[in-house]
Formats: structure tokens, sequence, C-alpha cells
């Protein structure tokens, strides 16, 4: 199906054409791998229209992945923030423990800390998960399960240290069980902050 050119705005079905196309592409051929031109051969575009929404391809591959993350990883809204941490967890883990979606991970890594142009989106990306864990604490301390004492930060922090670590290092699952006792541990931290 042909898409209709739009000048410089975007045009809907050609940027969701090349995020499928990041990410399918990034599977195959990792962060070294991954050009432009085989982008837009892919995605059946012109470089110059990759070029004209994303500076580089590190920004396309953050907003690739994050677009990705944003539609598998649902906001749990149950009542409870431990419920709610738990399924957020398990779902994550899950997610991250698809060797394609960790590879994904580690290539964001990579880059932004190799080009600094890279880190820009990769930080932005990194914030958006940030600030979905940190909404379910915010909804948690409005229903009093969480102590007004309590750093959200830094329980932020904690979170995501696990992913990254066991993601990164790969000595221990990130499954069901590692969610359960990572929401547990959360709930207690929040609700006693020391």
């Amino acid at each position: 199906m042909e898409r209709p050119h739009t000048g410089r705005r975007r045009n809907e079905a050609a940027r969701e054409a090349i995020i499928d196309a990041a990410i399918a592409l990034l599977q195959q051929v990792g962060y070294e791998g991954f050009t432009i031109e085989r982008l837009a051969r892919d995605a059946e575009v012109g470089k110059q229209t990759i070029y004209r929404w994303w500076p580089s391809k590190a920004a396309v591959i953050a907003e690739a992945v994050g677009t990705r993350a944003r539609h598998t990883i649902p906001l749990p809204d149950t009542g409870a923030l431990g419920a709610d941490l738990r399924e957020f967890f398990e779902t994550t883990f899950e997610q991250s423990e698809d060797p394609n979606v960790m590879s994904e991970l580690k290539s964001m890594m990579a880059a932004s800390i190799e080009n600094p142009e890279a880190a820009r989106p990769f930080y932005d990306f990194l914030a958006g998960r940030r600030a979905t864990l940190r909404l379910l604490l915010e909804r948690g301390a409005a229903r009093a399960e969480v102590s007004p004492d309590a750093d959200l930060d830094f329980l932020t922090d904690l979170a995501y240290g696990l992913l990254w670590y066991r993601g990164l290092i790969g000595h221990r699952p990130l499954d069901d069980e590692a969610a359960r006792k990572l929401a547990g541990a959360l709930v207690a931290a929040a609700a006693n902050p020391q």
C-alpha cells in the first residue's frame, strides 16, 4: 500500500513503518550493524524522511524501543500498590528476559556511552520508564499506602537498579519471583522509610 506524501509533517503510516522496521533491524543486526540506509529500504521510505524526523540512528532506535515499551508494558491500576507493582514488574521483566529486548537495551546503553549524540534519546527513554513507575508510587501515596516521607526517586532507582544489574550481568533471572520480591520490598520501603 502506498503512503501519501505529506511534506514536512510526519505521516503516521510512514512513522509506524519506520518504528517497526527499526525494531526488526535492531534485532537482526544490533546497534553496530544498524544503518539508516538499510532502515529506509526496509521501511520503504527515503533516507531524507528518516533524517527529517530523527537526527541520528540512536534517536530512531530510542524512539522505537520507547514506543514498543509503552505499547507492551501497560500501566496497571488494580487499586493496590503491591498488586500494581507486581503486575508492572512481571510484565517488564518478562519483556526484558526476551534476548532481543535486552539486546536492544544494551545497544542503546552502549551507544549512549560511545556516542554523546545517542545519550539524549536514551536518557529520554529511561526518563519515560522512570515516570511510569513513579506514577504507580504516586497513586499509592494518594491512597495512603506510601509514607509522606518516602523518597519516590530513590525507590524508583532501587527498582531499575535490579532490572539493569540482572539484565546486564545476567547472574540471576528477571522472573516472576524477582518481580514479586521487588514489589514487596518497595511496598515495605515506601510504607516505612528509614
